[in-house]
């Protein structure tokens, strides 16, 4: 089959257009990313072999998915590579709960990897996390302490995942923990997988500030595990997309910060 006439992307922006769009639209066939990105459904099929080995997608009959369902999550890489502008605000109100000379506690999120990076320009801190894209991030840094903390690596959340015990974690008291998770409601949180819930509960018991970024498409969804109830955290930073009655809901039970993304 021949190539549309239509100007052909590069192959890493066209398959990054095909991982945003699925970001938005949650499925999508062949046929329909062929006309999206101008070319070929026999590119898209290998696009799509590529992306799915990389664990970026899932193939099923029919169509391709990414979107994390309520007992899979999707890839740290893929993640890594959507709601960036969220992200990004998240984190600058994340930022101001921290000073020179604290002690942080990062969890593996890429939502909580926005603000690793800005990290880098505050200071004297002790650093503890489990993900290794923050370590990257800030490894080079003579002004944070970095402490590694888990056990087994997860290729999935590109992070270390320590035993149930997680006396690794337990040993620690800091004076905030940030995180993010797969969904929340007004009372509950919730994630795919037991073995990251019961990692992200050591590490919020850790410290004395508690704080939950969440983007508005993470929120008033449910996935197969409960986490811990919103009370557990003192503070909880919205995105403004998020309808006021939940937020008010929330309000209840933490302290709400809420953060724009328009413009």
């Amino acid at each position: 089959m021949s190539e549309p006439a239509s100007p052909r992307l590069p192959r890493t922006l066209r398959q990054r257009r095909i991982v945003d769009h699925l970001s938005e639209v949650s499925s999508a066939t062949a046929a329909e990313l062929s006309a999206l990105t101008g070319v070929s459904v026999m590119t898209i099929h290998r696009d799509i072999e590529d992306l799915a080995h990389r664990g970026i997608l899932r193939r099923f009959h029919g169509g391709v998915s990414v979107l994390p369902t309520s007992v899979f999550e999707s890839s740290s890489e893929f993640r890594l590579q959507t709601r960036g502008a969220a992200k990004e605000a998240l984190a600058r109100r994340a930022v101001r709960f921290v000073e020179p000379g604290m002690s942080v506690m990062l969890d593996d999120s890429t939502t909580v990897l926005a603000l690793a990076r800005l990290l880098n320009d505050v200071g004297p801190l002790t650093v503890i996390t489990n993900y290794r894209q923050a370590v990257e991030v800030l490894r080079e840094n003579d002004d944070i302490r970095l402490i590694v903390v888990g056990g087994h690596y997860s290729r999935t959340h590109d992070s270390y995942i320590a035993m149930p015990s997680h006396e690794s974690v337990d040993s620690y008291a800091v004076d905030v923990v940030f995180q993010s998770t797969s969904a929340m409601g007004a009372d509950m949180t919730y994630h795919q997988e037991q073995d990251i819930v019961l990692m992200k509960r050591a590490m919020l018991r850790s410290g004395d500030t508690r704080v939950l970024m969440m983007d508005g498409t993470k929120v008033g969804r449910t996935s197969l595990h409960h986490y811990v109830p919103v009370s557990d955290y003192t503070d909880v930073i919205l995105t403004d997309d998020v309808d006021t009655e939940t937020v008010d809901r929330v309000e209840k039970n933490a302290r709400v910060h809420l953060v724009s993304i328009r413009g």
